[in-house]
């Protein structure tokens, strides 16, 4: 996969976000999204390997569409200034993200301002077993990848409905996002290795990532 090319391209696209240009660039457009595709299935083919659960998903279901929804948002650009993917991504849970952009690259997981009824069921979970939610993201390899959490700067500032101000997990259940993330830099997506890292942090992040799916499927 040649990453540099799908950065050039991104950039261009960053300083020409319009349809003509599109238009113009549409084959060099088709040929990154193709190699990205290509190398989006090899790693679908790895991580179904060393998942017994992974949903499986082909490269062109995983990539998202390069357009913004300007019905929803307006103001934004017509095209996106990134590529992203979703993988292992089973119907009404969250997936595995992969996110190459000219600002951002990360991969992340989990639920980013869900929908009321699973941020009900997630709390419901917390509220049932917070203790091995805590044990997940504060281990050390949890810690050592992403951090902990996602920053939360729409949490509650009291608690949610049914549940008291001095419930023993009281900060986990004012948030409104359960997610993490591990950024990268180019260097990284550069190097020979990044599908190998890319794999790691799935990897962490699968226990984080079941808990909260069985939260919301259960």
């Amino acid at each position: 996969m040649d990453f540099k090319r799908l950065f050039d391209f991104l950039e261009a696209l960053q300083k020409n976000n319009s349809k003509d240009w599109m238009d113009d660039n549409r084959d060099w457009y088709e040929t990154v999204k193709a190699d990205y595709v290509k190398w989006l299935e090899e790693l679908d083919h790895k991580l179904s390997k060393l998942d017994e659960y992974y949903y499986s998903s082909s490269g062109k279901k995983a990539v998202n569409r390069i357009n913004n929804n300007l019905l929803y948002h307006p103001n934004k650009p017509t095209y996106k200034d990134h590529f992203g993917a979703g993988m292992d991504k089973r119907p009404k849970t969250g997936d595995f993200y992969i996110h190459l952009g000219v600002e951002e690259i990360f991969v992340a997981g989990g639920f980013y301002k869900p929908k009321s009824e699973l941020l009900k069921s997630i709390r419901e979970a917390i509220d049932y077993n917070g203790e091995e939610f805590k044990d997940i993201i504060n281990s050390n390899e949890f810690q050592k990848h992403f951090g902990g959490l996602m920053e939360d700067d729409d949490k509650l500032k009291t608690s949610p409905k049914g549940f008291t101000q001095e419930h023993r997990h009281i900060e986990l259940l004012r948030l409104k996002s359960f997610a993490a993330m591990k950024p990268f830099s180019r260097k990284d997506v550069f190097a020979d290795d990044f599908m190998d890292k890319v794999i790691e942090a799935y990897k962490v992040m699968l226990p984080f990532r079941r808990y909260l799916n069985k939260a919301v499927t259960v």
